[in-house]
């Protein structure tokens, strides 16, 4: 039988469906997304003003530019606006607070950090020894390859930028004038133009230089105990660009010809230095014075380098450049990697780390490491009045060998090196030389 019908038979509920929410319930949700976006923004904003405060330098240019005339180029407002703004060394007014002005300009143009500016130069006339310009070609010419290499800028000059400051004091108002010039450059390199860079290979340790702003070859012993006009070489040194700088350019040109008192201050260094030669104030005496009578003020941000030659005596070095040329083509017989060919632009990091483990100590003055930079001090190749202690030949030949040395260096990467030392024609290197010869 069919099951009898009844009324409570089992129903299928029907699914709730939920109330839409009111306009009111939509405007107060809104609202809250709104009010939490707002203040997330702000807790933002309010945390990179907190931060940037810390890494930021003032931007009183920014706020005061009032000051200055008007810029001729939509760029910010700088220092360089301020008509005040000098280039030359004091009495010319004084650049103050070098160092934030420098770290804004840096802000709104960056660069990658410590940048090297090389300045060398001569003098603006003709020089009168027949050679003399000659040889100044290749000595810049060395200079200049160094620094494609390494990926330095290079500044010659040939003007005389202070009128009282010639010969060796001429530098200062270059250097000071390069710093205003260069704010991008963390460091000034001053090279004399009779100084050969003779490594190519070699780079400025300047991972340890972080606590100086000057760097000179030297030595401490012979400025503070022998008191020795060659304790140190002012020919080559560093120079960072920052207002510690500024100032001790501006009293170590105290010391020079624009100073009324020059003639004394000749007379000054030559009784604090029993060894110097000439009455006259030079930049070199007068730095080891200020070494030794200012040490509070100065002495704890100059580093006297000798740990390697940062600027060697030609003499000791010239002699040993053919035995030193030797050594590393032995090294190069040995190591298949020092033979590769390469770009120029790659070959000296390439073949400084391949040669990290067979070089001897550059500390080692007497090895076989080539020297950094061979300095011929005395031989003034433009004017050709060397130390009566040299011949004219000794010199001429010295710098022939050393500026030939270092060009056999960069060749390499064309294909070529020079016949020897004291020729000028070159011959092609063959596939895997030396080995191959």
């Amino acid at each position: 039988m069919p099951p009898e019908s009844t009324s409570h038979s089992l129903q299928i509920p029907t699914p709730l469906t939920p109330k839409p929410p009111s306009r009111r319930t939509n405007a107060y949700s809104l609202s809250a997304d709104v009010l939490i976006f707002l203040s997330g923004a702000a807790a933002a904003l309010l945390l990179f003003y907190v931060f940037s405060s810390f890494i930021l330098p003032p931007t009183p240019y920014l706020v005061s530019s009032n000051q200055f005339q008007k810029p001729s180029s939509s760029d910010t407002p700088s220092f360089y606006d301020d008509p005040s703004l000098s280039y030359s060394l004091p009495p010319s007014p004084s650049v103050s607070d070098w160092d934030t002005k420098r770290r804004l300009w840096l802000h709104l143009h960056p660069f990658p950090p410590n940048r090297i500016l090389m300045l060398t130069g001569s003098q603006p006339s003709p020089c009168t020894n027949p050679i003399g310009d000659h040889l100044l070609l290749r000595f810049f010419k060395n200079k200049a390859d160094y620094s494609r290499l390494h990926g330095i800028d290079v500044f010659y000059n040939s003007a005389l930028l202070h009128p009282s400051m010639p010969s060796f004091w001429a530098k200062l108002p270059l250097l000071r004038a390069a710093m205003i010039a260069h704010p991008e450059a963390e460091w000034l390199w001053w090279v004399d133009s009779d100084a050969a860079i003779t490594d190519m290979e070699f780079q400025l340790p300047l991972q340890r230089y972080q606590s100086y702003n000057l760097v000179v070859h030297g030595w401490p012993n012979l400025v503070y105990e022998n008191r020795s006009w060659t304790a140190l070489n002012a020919g080559v040194f560093l120079l960072r660009n920052c207002q510690w700088s500024l100032d001790f350019l501006a009293r170590w040109a105290r010391l020079g010809p624009q100073n009324p008192d020059y003639k004394h201050w000749g007379e000054v260094l030559r009784a604090e230095l029993p060894d110097k030669l000439f009455p006259d104030s030079d930049d070199q005496s007068a730095l080891i014075y200020l070494l030794i009578k200012e040490k509070d003020r100065w002495g704890e941000k100059i580093h006297l380098e000798n740990e390697y030659y940062f600027e060697g005596y030609w003499v000791e070095i010239v002699g040993r450049l053919q035995g030193i040329t030797q050594k590393y083509l032995d090294m190069e017989k040995r190591e298949p990697e020092l033979r590769r060919r390469r770009a120029e632009k790659v070959t000296a990091a390439a073949n400084r780390k391949s040669r990290e483990n067979g070089l001897p100590a550059a500390t080692a003055p007497s090895g076989w490491r080539r020297p950094f930079i061979t300095h011929f001090t005395g031989c003034q190749p433009c004017s050709g009045k060397h130390n009566d202690i040299y011949s004219g030949e000794k010199c001429f030949e010295g710098m022939v060998r050393a500026l030939t040395f270092a060009d056999d260096q960069v060749l390499r990467s064309y294909g070529f090196r020079h016949s020897d030392l004291l020729n000028d024609s070159v011959v092609e290197l063959p596939f895997d030389f030396p080995v191959a010869v």
